[in-house]
């Protein structure tokens, strides 16, 4: 009986169950690339989020300050930066190059803005060197952080928050290197060179509550700023050191600086009543350089971490900084160099320059 060959009568092979799921699934393949987005067209949500960090880092200034939104905004300025890596990689993958192309423009601003603290400016030498540190008025141990100070060799150095109990500690730790020093109020400077020329720089208001004069006994005891002049070999210094009020996160206010912006222009409205050329500020002003609410300040005198810096200096909360609230600014004096100082028991760290004539 003679077999019939069927591949031979059909002139074809007769296709299997697994050929026949694999030309399916090879169709679905092409659906799905066909029907895909093109990478320009691809991760719409992501490219607008890389959009708007740009736009508010670009525009800090305009964002408004309701309940202190602005000052918080450019307060943590630097720490924009921390968005770019999770949207980047969001982007690479949903494979968007719409999205990576919009991340150049928070990229772009953020290295304009800060970029140029990345490098050292920092150079050797200077004529005096400045410490400014908020002691903190819960420091378990003033007379430690006064002997970490002096040996800092700083010529003058400011001092934050001292309490009554606290101040005879650093008067007689410090005693023995710096022979001149002042300390009204909260606030103190302690000096190689002599002083003179003391006196409280009310940054609050000369009047009480009910619109009565402040005796000036009252103005002292609560002084959170003086202004000094330092007699230095190439003449005299105007020296001052302030204490700015405190910024709270509130449930009903938001980011409340109310009480730090008064002080602030307070403090800028003395400064530009100075006559010396030469101006040094030194202290804990509760907020960075980047917040609008210092521009009086920062129209007037340069901050020398930003001058002769390496880094972002930050010097707040001592365990882990996250912001440069101490400050040292200058006018009329060349910044050589700005660093850090180690921790002390205080929450804050100190914060220190060399300045040249």
């Amino acid at each position: 009986m003679t077999q019939v060959d069927t591949e031979a009568t059909t002139g074809q092979g007769a296709a299997g169950p697994r050929d026949t799921s694999t030309r399916r699934a090879d169709i679905r393949r092409a659906i799905r690339a066909l029907s895909r987005p093109a990478p320009w067209k691809r991760g719409p949500l992501l490219a607008a989020l890389a959009l708007l960090l740009g736009l508010v880092m670009l525009f800090h200034a305009s964002v408004p300050n309701t309940g202190g939104l602005g000052s918080l905004v450019e307060t943590m300025l630097p720490w924009f930066a921390l968005f770019v890596p999770p949207l980047l990689a969001g982007a690479l993958w949903r494979r968007s190059a719409t999205a990576v192309v919009a991340l150049l423009l928070p990229v772009t601003v953020w290295l304009n803005l800060f970029g140029g603290l990345l490098t050292d400016k920092s150079r050797s030498g200077g004529d005096l060197t400045l410490v400014s540190h908020n002691v903190g008025a819960g420091n378990p141990d003033p007379a430690g952080t006064a002997r970490d100070l002096a040996a800092s060799g700083a010529d003058l150095l400011a001092l934050e928050e001292i309490t009554a109990q606290a101040k005879p500690q650093y008067e007689k730790a410090l005693a023995k290197a710096y022979p001149h020093h002042t300390v009204l109020g909260t606030v103190g400077l302690w000096s190689k060179l002599p002083l003179s020329d003391t006196r409280s720089v009310d940054i609050e208001q000369d009047v009480g509550p009910l619109g009565e004069a402040k005796p000036e006994e009252v103005k002292l005891a609560y002084a959170r700023a003086l202004r000094t002049t330092v007699a230095t070999d190439q003449g005299p210094l105007a020296v001052y050191v302030a204490h700015l009020g405190s910024v709270r996160v509130m449930p009903r206010n938001g980011f409340w600086t109310d009480s730090r912006d008064r002080n602030a222009q307070a403090l800028a409205k003395a400064v530009a009543a100075e006559r010396s050329e030469r101006v040094v500020l030194l202290g804990d002003l509760n907020g960075t350089m980047d917040d609008r609410a210092f521009a009086g300040l920062t129209s007037q005198l340069r901050s020398v971490q930003e001058e002769a810096g390496s880094g972002f200096g930050f010097s707040w909360p001592a365990e882990f900084p996250v912001a440069r609230i101490d400050q040292i600014l200058v006018r009329g004096v060349r910044a050589e160099s700005s660093w850090v100082l180690p921790a002390t028991g205080s929450d804050h760290r100190p914060v220190a320059a060399a300045i040249g004539w």
